[in-house]
């Protein structure tokens, strides 16, 4: 039997549903539809249409994808989609199989079309792109076309190498375009997404911040039903806003339970300690396991034994803990029954979840409990994306520190050190780490980057001038990022000025750096993390 049993949160009865044709981007898209007030979900492309039509769907956007309509084995769109009065929005090869399904003709113009296009608007534009610029850059990426729509459509514009472009029904409520509209690099693809969703769909705008922890809130008070609950607290966003959606539902009744594992930044312990309590309310009990951490790694640079390891010690620590406040809560005629979990609609999607399925992340989320610790699980940010966290957070009355907190691995750095762990390694990297979150808050760009891991090369040593003598310190490699997803990320293009202090606060600072040295990797093909 499982030790956690899993529940969903918020239920929409009507959601606006993304169908998954292998796109890169269609968890982009239903952010995009979301930052329209309007909620979303992800589904594939393999979900049957009479399962999608069973979810009463306010409206279809059918994403993107690689294949060709034509080729065999292709995705395909069943024709009874459009049959059942739903509106649906086509993009790109969503676009090309709506025209396909619906009789129109979708083939190899020739002229492939990636990055920025010229896009002609035709006929006044319709609903989707009237009084829009005649001509504007959208972004393409196709080598198909639509050539001829499906009859009964308005073709709507058009491009050098898609002669249908764009196209809409508004009496059947479909529309589609070829481009992307959800793509910052499609300048007005925002509001053609809104313009189908309010105006060709009909939907109310009322996916709100505040709407969102009301309905959260309700639902985990009919969940729980007065019963006790404990929690992770990382310190991360996503655990913190978690616990304080969970608090503002139930009180006291929720304990959170911080383990601090000797890995944490610089001023990470006493953050949580103080304003996040502050901030709260909540109760919360602090575990000091940094020796036990530092014990159980000794010696160990292997970054995959690492994790294992920080993942193990920490479901022990954690163990230890819940039976604690277990067997307190059983003096009192009580027990706790719930494990609050901060999972996020990116993670449910990615584990092929998105009805009930349980997804146990990192360490600090305390998957792999013992058989007679039997939680039951309370996702509050199940249904969110990490933008819409954020929000969340700052409207729960969290400070900004922890809200807008740069991403943070799990396993601390631990992984942000290469070779063995030791204290003295860790106050070196915690210090150089200080430094160069310092200078970036103090020019303004914490909202400009969305991470930057200092990373400390301790296995390798570095000749250097230091004062009048040859030094052989250690290289700290600077990794400043920008994302939206997290999925891909390019570099950060950090002023000179900033890096030049960064490096020599640095090297001035901590004695045991001579070096600063700063990562230009994209990802692909790098990851963020360097182990």
């Amino acid at each position: 039997m499982s030790a956690i049993k899993c529940h969903n949160i918020v239920s929409h009865s009507r959601p606006t549903l993304v169908v998954d044709f292998g796109a890169q981007y269609a968890q982009l898209i239903a952010r995009r539809v979301r930052e329209a007030q309007v909620y979303s979900e992800v589904v594939p492309h393999t979900t049957p249409v009479e399962e999608i039509l069973a979810r009463q769907p306010a409206a279809i956007v059918l994403s993107g994808g690689p294949a060709s309509v034509y080729v065999q084995g292709a995705p395909r769109v069943d024709p009874a989609l459009f049959e059942a009065g739903v509106p649906v929005l086509g993009i790109c090869y969503g676009f090309q199989a709506m025209a396909d399904a619906l009789g129109g003709t979708v083939q190899q113009t020739g002229t492939r079309e990636y990055g920025r296009t010229d896009l002609q608007v035709l006929d006044g534009g319709g609903v989707l792109h009237r009084e829009l610029p005649a001509r504007g850059p959208v972004w393409m990426s196709h080598g198909d076309a639509v050539t001829a729509a499906p009859g009964g459509f308005m073709v709507t514009a058009r491009s050098a190498g898609a002669p249908v472009a764009a196209f809409e029904d508004t009496g059947r409520r479909l529309a589609g375009v070829q481009y992307h509209p959800e793509v910052m690099h499609s300048p007005h693809g925002q509001e053609v997404l809104r313009r189908f969703l309010h105006e060709v769909a009909g939907i109310r705008p009322s996916w709100t911040t505040a709407n969102v922890i009301d309905e959260t809130v309700a639902a985990i008070q009919a969940q729980t039903q007065g019963s006790r609950l404990v929690c992770g607290l990382s310190g991360g966003v996503d655990s913190a806003v978690a616990a304080a959606l969970v608090h503002r539902a139930v009180g006291d009744a929720l304990t959170c339970v911080f383990v601090d594992h000797g890995l944490l930044r610089s001023g990470e312990r006493a953050q949580v300690e103080r304003d996040y309590v502050a901030a709260t309310g909540v109760k919360l009990v602090t575990i000091d396991a940094r020796e036990r951490f530092l014990s159980a790694l000794a010696g160990v640079a292997d970054p995959e034994l690492k994790r294992k390891i920080i993942g193990r010690e920490f479901i022990r620590v954690f163990e230890a803990a819940a039976r604690d406040l277990q067997a307190e809560a059983g003096r009192h005629g009580q027990e706790i029954r719930f494990l609050v979990q901060g999972t996020l609609y990116p993670d449910v999607v990615e584990s092929g979840g998105g009805s009930g399925t349980a997804n146990i992340k990192s360490h600090h989320n305390v998957g792999g409990l013992p058989e007679d610790l039997r939680f039951e699980l309370v996702e509050p940010l199940r249904a969110l994306f990490k933008d819409e966290v954020r929000r969340v957070g700052l409207e729960l009355g969290l400070p900004e520190t922890i809200v807008h907190r740069q991403p943070f691995p799990g396993p601390g750095l631990a992984i942000r050190i290469i070779g063995s762990v030791t204290a003295a390694r860790l106050e070196t990297l915690r210090a150089a780490d200080a430094i160069a979150r310092e200078e970036l808050s103090a020019a303004g760009m914490d909202r400009d980057i969305w991470q930057c891991p200092v990373v400390l090369l301790a296995d390798v040593h570095s000749v250097g001038v230091q004062g009048d003598g040859r030094t052989y310190g250690h290289p700290v490699v600077l990794r400043p990022v920008s994302s939206e997803d997290a999925m891909t990320a390019d570099w950060s293009r950090v002023p000179y000025d900033v890096l030049a202090r960064i490096s020599g606060r640095i090297t001035n600072e901590v004695p045991e750096i001579n070096r600063v040295v700063l990562d230009v990797t994209s990802k692909p093909p790098g990851t963020i993390e360097w182990e």
